[in-house]
């Protein structure tokens, strides 16, 4: 366990060169803290110009998890998978996550903020909300202080659904939802999500929270919202889940990517990306595509890509 005092031990994030670790880290630096990352993709190209000291993210290696934790006070986990893929499983994730908990605990790291999901169930058939909920009482159970954030859907410059969406929207006249398409989503900020998670971070007090942006849209609406700011108006067509999921699997094998799963479509359907709770995000989703419509959609951007290459 590391001796640093409490003033000049560090913040950790799980991958502070990707997506919504990046937008944690740039807020914990803008405080003034010494930030460290966890990562086991040391190639990946640095945002913060070295300001962020890369350590190894080995599962595999408890050992070294519990020395790249080492001078650490608040650990900011972002890891989790969004499908299957390969050796990836989320039995894994699940056991992953673990192993770096107890790691944490064995550094002496004080408290960890964990980014969840929304409505995560310990029974539920879906795998990534049941794994979600078998982290979050992993979490519970340990002998750290915590919070766990809930987040739904997450834009930003980086996301993907929103992008690939938009990019759909730019290249076909027609977009097919599952079903009625009149299922929720409450999209939040990755730098909304990020000002949460830092200022939870600075607490002691053990607390779960829906994050969410102030915003609810049924997942026709928002396709229809996307259009609507990069100047396309699709005709949006009703198509069964099966049938959904076999386009996405023809689209996927197209672009080389898995686009969409079964569990995404069921898990979306059942309107498991909106909550009661009252908003923790405040910036419009709607104005940020209006601010961003000469980009967004642009580009496929691929998660195979990201994550596995």
């Amino acid at each position: 366990m590391s001796s640093a005092s409490t003033t000049d031990r560090a913040a950790a994030v799980t991958g502070a060169f990707g997506f919504t670790g990046k937008y944690i880290a740039r807020h914990l630096l803008a405080e003034g803290c010494r930030v460290v990352t966890l990562t086991n993709h040391p190639d990946r190209a640095d945002p913060f110009d070295g300001r962020v000291e890369a350590r190894p993210l080995d599962f595999a290696d408890p050992t070294g998890l519990v020395r790249s934790l080492e001078g650490v006070d608040t650990l900011y986990n972002t890891y989790w998978i969004r499908f299957e893929h390969g050796l990836s499983t989320f039995a894994r994730a699940v056991e992953h996550t673990r192993t770096l908990i107890g790691a944490a605990q064995e550094a002496g790291v004080r408290r960890l903020v964990h980014v969840s999901i929304t409505n995560p169930d310990p029974a539920s058939p879906l795998p990534y909300f049941s794994g979600k909920a078998a982290v979050e009482q992993a979490i519970r159970d340990s002998r750290l202080s915590w919070a766990i954030l809930r987040p739904a859907v997450v834009f930003g410059q980086e996301d993907i659904l929103i992008n690939n969406i938009a990019w759909l929207v730019r290249r076909f006249p027609v977009f097919a939802v599952p079903g009625a398409g009149e299922y929720r989503l409450q999209p939040i900020h990755a730098d909304d999500l990020a000002t949460l998670a830092v200022r939870v971070g600075r607490n002691t007090d053990n607390v779960t929270i829906d994050a969410t942006g102030p915003e609810t849209y049924t997942f026709k609406d928002l396709v229809k919202e996307i259009g609507h700011a990069v100047g396309r108006s699709p005709r949006i067509v009703s198509i069964p889940s099966g049938a959904m999921w076999a386009l996405g699997w023809v689209l996927g094998r197209t672009v080389g990517d898995v686009t969409l799963t079964r569990d995404e479509i069921t898990g979306l359907s059942a309107s498991l990306l909106a909550t009661e709770s009252p908003p923790a995000g405040t910036t419009s989703l709607r104005r940020w595509l209006r601010e961003n419509a000469d980009t967004v959609g642009r580009h496929y951007a691929s998660e195979i890509a990201r994550h596995y290459r």
